[in-house]
């Protein structure tokens, strides 16, 4: 906090005097004791240290004096393996040894001011007991004996070991076996070594080395150095525990039909043997010779196991008929108790002669199979047979025919079974029969058969249309049943008639403006304009069609063979755009004549359509000026002139006034904007045109459109001066020049706007 304040004292009378003087109020500092920060502060700090580390560092102080004063630390009680330095640390002053020393020490840390002022916290010191002992076996035996085929679990010995750590506290003792072994196994809290695998004394490498060697480790911690080794021998003794085995324990032996009696067969003894070690546990003999057809055969004795047959065997004769196996046991067994034995299982197959060829069950195979057959089907089967005993396997093969030019072979035959199937899509259009020898064998002897395919027609083939897609262009005012810009489909089908084909259109048709003719009947067909387009009162409203036509070949066929029967369908797109009319508006009063003046603003790139529209005017309003000269010709010769001028005058004045017409001029602009394009079909150029107003312009991108003034004429006059309304009322009479002069001004857009 701030050492001093100064304070302003006002002071102030009844009647307004006052004074104003400052007030320094001086704060003077107390020492006061220093202070513990950190752990010191809120708690008493325990230190661990282990026995064995070297003087160091253990702990750093952390005091505070408030006055900022230097402090001195020190440590009570003195004679203390510590000491502490002016900085506050720590320091141990020697190794301590658990075993030795205390375990535990109590220090009084004191920090002290320059005025004496000072401040007590405790420390306490715990010494951490390390392993620094190695433990040592108490077992004084080393060599074990026990008998093969120990159960899992049986204890071969006791392993005990002590540590002079552990004086007076349970052992923490850890025993495990470094010598890899599969065999054996130590509890690691006890030391009991256990049986834990199958000792097998027959088995290698037991056979030739049955002593067994360990090494045995005791450690006072699993990670611990401090540890002792022991090696043990354990001693497996043989036992008759293995019965006699033959490999193979099942055998299967050929003879042919003829073989003569006392031919020797199989000598069992080759195959048979016991595999305990001690030669009093695998001696044995062969006894019990039985099974279907042993009266045939016979051992020639129990020690030799030799097989011989007594009997030649005839497949061909009617008492074996069916007899082809013969299926024999012999039992082989121990001598020496308990006397283990085993089944021999003799299979012996009498082997037939092959003596006749196959026969198929058919001199000639014929199939008919639909062209639209899916790939892998079966399309029938051969079979043959031969007479032998046992009918001889049979298998298939096809050894000619059945090729095209794409083709190796389009067919394949099971080997075993004789199904026939089909490789390739067959296709009656590029061969309507094919020829296959199918040979049959049965391994020695062959016979071949012929098999004809015939392959059936069926509707699989799409009408086929050109062109499959088009695009034209037509006029709204087209007439109804015209045929549209000459398009004319025509469609091909390699399995159906010309006359099958139906023409429908699925897609597009809105309001049905178009059909085809015919619709059936002909591969040829004609796209027509089947009811007029009226945008007008708003029932059409597409621009542009879209049609799908689809083309089938079940014109031929009934109502009820249409829904049973395979049916092909071509599809042909047709894009179609209506161009509009341009538009122009003609209004005839017989009272008053108006005059509509549209004024198109065309962009600067098109510059050439105001200038053909500006053309087109003045040669309209040549040719008007003509006919108008044409016809005051014709009136002059006809009606020659009668009765006085001042008649004619007064006469003419009053037919004027009657005739007199209303000329009403109105002036439109129109900012076009051309949204659609379409071909002319006299030229085949293309134009651009609007929508709406009908405006139009030939589409030539490289040309700058200028601005210009057209005009429409919604009467019989000209629509470009007054000259052209002058001689809009020539027909009747000649007038005044000065009643032409105020129908003129009158009519004269430019006097009236």
């Amino acid at each position: 906090m701030p050492k001093s304040f100064d304070l302003q004292i006002f002071v102030e009378d009844t009647t307004g005097r006052s004074d104003l003087n400052i007030l320094t109020v001086q704060v003077t500092d107390k020492n006061e004791r220093p202070v513990f920060r950190g752990n010191m502060a809120i708690q008493t700090v325990t230190i661990y240290v282990l026995e064995g580390t070297p003087p160091e560092c253990i702990y750093q102080v952390d005091a505070a004096d408030p006055e900022n004063a230097e402090l001195k630390y020190s440590l009570l009680p003195a004679p203390v393996p510590f000491l502490v330095l002016e900085s506050g640390a720590i320091f141990t002053t020697k190794e301590f040894d658990y075993e030795k020393d205390p375990h535990c020490y109590f220090l009084n840390i004191t920090v002290t001011d320059p005025d004496g002022l000072n401040s007590t916290k405790t420390v306490n010191i715990n010494i951490i007991n390390i392993n620094d002992e190695r433990p040592y076996f108490t077992t004084k035996q080393r060599i074990y004996r026990i008998p093969e085929e120990q159960s899992p679990g049986a204890v071969v010995a006791n392993i005990t070991a002590k540590d002079p750590d552990d004086e007076g506290s349970p052992s923490r003792l850890f025993y495990s076996i470094q010598s890899s072994d599969r065999y054996f196994s130590i509890n690691p809290s006890t030391g009991v070594l256990q049986v834990t695998g199958r000792i097998n004394r027959d088995a290698l490498p037991l056979r030739l080395h049955p002593n067994i060697s360990l090494i045995v480790r005791v450690e006072d911690s699993p990670s611990s150095s401090h540890a002792s080794e022991m090696e043990i021998t354990i001693i497996v003794d043989d036992i008759n525990d293995n019965p006699p085995e033959c490999n193979p324990s099942t055998f299967r032996i050929e003879a042919n039909e003829n073989t003569i009696a006392g031919t020797f067969l199989l000598d069992l003894r080759n195959y048979c043997k016991d595999i305990d070690v001690d030669p009093s546990n695998n001696q044995f003999n062969f006894t019990g010779l039985s099974g279907f057809g042993s009266n045939n055969f016979a051992l020639e004795s129990t020690v030799s196991g030799r097989l011989v047959m007594t009997e030649s065997i005839d497949l061909e004769n009617p008492a074996n008929l069916g007899a082809e196996v013969y299926s024999l046991t012999v039992r082989v067994q121990d001598i020496a108790c308990p006397n283990y034995s085993n089944i021999i299982y003799i299979y012996i197959k009498i082997k037939p002669v092959n003596e006749f060829f196959p026969v198929f069950s058919n001199s000639s195979y014929e199939f008919n199979v639909p062209e639209i057959t899916k790939v892998g089907s079966s399309i029938g089967r051969v079979n043959a047979r031969d007479k032998d005993w046992s009918p001889s396997v049979i298998t298939y093969s096809i050894v000619a025919g059945g090729g095209t030019k794409d083709y190796t072979n389009i067919f394949w035959i099971s080997p075993t079974k004789g199904d026939v199937k089909i490789l390739a899509r067959l296709d009656y259009e590029t061969t309507q029969k094919h020829i296959l020898t199918v040979q049959a064998s049965d391994q020695e002897k062959t016979a071949t058969v012929s098999v004809t395919v015939n392959v059936l027609e069926v509707n699989d083939e799409e009408p086929v249309c050109s062109p499959n897609f088009y695009s034209f262009q037509i006029p709204v005012s087209l007439a109804v049943g015209t045929n549209i810009n000459g398009f004319r489909i025509e469609c091909q089908d390699r399995d159906s008639d010309p006359r099958s084909f139906r023409y429908i259109i699925n897609e597009g048709n809105v309001n049905n403006h178009f059909t085809f003719s015919p619709s059936a009947g002909s591969n040829t067909s004609r796209l027509i304009l089947a009811s007029r387009f009226d945008y007008d009162s708003g029932l059409d409203t597409n621009w542009i069609y879209r049609l799908h036509v689809y083309i089938t070949d079940d014109n031929l066929l009934s109502a009820r063979d249409r829904t049973t029967d395979i049916i092909k369908t071509g599809t042909v797109t047709l894009s179609i755009r209506v161009i509009p009319n341009p538009t122009t508006v003609i209004t005839t009063t017989p009272g008053f004549t108006v005059v509509i003046k549209m004024e198109n603003l065309y962009s600067e790139s098109a510059w050439y359509v105001p200038f053909v529209i500006t053309l087109g005017s003045l040669l309209l309003l040549g040719l008007l000026g003509y006919l108008g000269f044409l016809l005051a010709t014709w009136v002059r010769t006809c009606c020659p002139p009668a009765g006085k001028a001042g008649d004619m005058l007064l006469i003419n004045a009053a037919e004027k006034k009657k005739l007199k017409k209303d000329v009403i001029v109105t002036m439109t602009k129109l900012n076009t904007v051309f949204d659609g394009e379409a071909r002319d079909p006299v030229t085949g150029k293309i134009y651009e045109f609007n929508t709406r107003s009908g405006a139009r312009r030939w589409k030539k991108s490289s040309e700058p459109l200028q601005p210009v003034l057209a005009m429409q004429v919604t009467s019989s006059a000209t629509d470009d001066s007054g000259q052209g309304t002058d001689r809009a009322g020539a027909p009747s009479k000649k007038e005044p020049s000065e009643k032409r002069k105020e129908l003129t001004a009158e009519t004269n857009p430019a006097a009236k706007p």
